[in-house]
């Protein structure tokens, strides 16, 4: 399970929010209206990635840190997440150099994605400070 948040420590939860924020923009930025038809191929693989990073996020949420396994799926979960950033920066890039977007909203969509990104990091980071924490304080068998 997802460990419950310590007072001014809500990093999971916010970037479950966040993770959905970027699911909903980018749904708006790839509309029909924006996107020609002829860019349908980038506009399915915009709308499935953001939909992965949502989902990989959900299920290393549900993960148990104390369970050495679980710990393994929930990093694995993490690292899915970060690289699935990673292509939809660089869709959106290529979008914008195709002048599908503008430059405001390359800018927009990207900080969308990189808030993502960098909050997945930055949780998957303290969550290897505090197994190895916990194996270093834990009793010896």
């Amino acid at each position: 399970m997802g460990n419950p948040p310590r007072n001014g420590e809500q990093g999971e939860f916010i970037l479950i929010t966040k993770a959905k924020d970027l699911v909903e923009h980018t749904f708006l930025m790839t509309s029909e209206r924006r996107f020609p038809k002829k860019y349908r191929s980038i506009v399915v693989r915009l709308q499935d990635l953001s939909l992965d990073i949502f989902a990989h996020i959900q299920e290393a949420n549900e993960l148990d840190l104390s369970d050495p396994q679980e710990f393994r799926e929930r990093r694995y979960e993490q690292k899915k997440a970060l690289t699935k950033c990673k292509t939809v920066l660089f869709l959106i890039e290529l979008s914008f150099k195709r002048n599908v977007i503008s430059k405001d909203q390359c800018a927009a969509w990207t900080k969308y994605v990189l808030d993502v990104k960098y909050m997945t990091a930055s949780w998957r980071k303290k969550d290897r400070e505090r197994v190895t924490t916990q194996r270093r304080n834990a009793p010896p068998y």
